[in-house]
């Protein structure tokens, strides 16, 4: 789940970060189960997103995804960084360079942290984050309902292959 824009810090209108966000809960390995597609991202089955924190007390990030293309494993390794407090969901991320596009976590499983609804810096930009391959049809029916009510286009939404 890579976001490699140059420079989009902000976040839809209609998206508000998480707050009383708790990185430490947070990282970990997660699963892509759904996005909207992008070049970055295209063609690739069984993707995850490692996040680890870094001496400077940002996060690193390492999303890993399996190209049908190829026939491969393709990898790309990012740091990550609160745009505002530490205890909104609200980050910005970092694939090349200087540049950084939004990580905007606007819904979470708070108890146990098990999924979480992702923004990048507009609309074109969306995940479904879980700690597990598979989740409840309910999960899959609020992001698709909160997704929708906040104007990303659900009809194009990728659901990703896990084996």
């Amino acid at each position: 789940m890579s976001i490699l824009l140059s420079g989009c810090v902000g976040m839809p209108d209609s998206v508000k970060p998480v707050d009383n966000f708790e990185l430490d809960r947070y990282l970990g390995e997660w699963y892509e189960i759904a996005r909207l597609d992008h070049s970055f991202e295209r063609g690739l089955t069984q993707v995850t997103a490692n996040y680890s924190l870094k001496d400077d007390g940002g996060v690193l990030v390492v999303n890993r995804g399996f190209s049908t293309t190829d026939n491969e494993w393709k990898e790309a390794e990012g740091k990550a960084y609160f745009v505002n407090s530490n205890s909104e969901g609200y980050l910005k991320v970092s694939f090349f360079g200087p540049f950084y596009g939004s990580y905007v976590i606007f819904e979470l499983e708070k108890s146990n942290y098990q999924y979480a609804f992702v923004s990048g810096p507009n609309t074109d930009y969306l995940w479904l984050l879980s700690r597990t391959a598979t989740v409840k049809p309910e999960v899959i029916e609020k992001f698709e309902k909160m997704s929708k009510a906040r104007g990303f286009n659900i009809n194009e939404i990728i659901y990703v292959h896990h084996d």
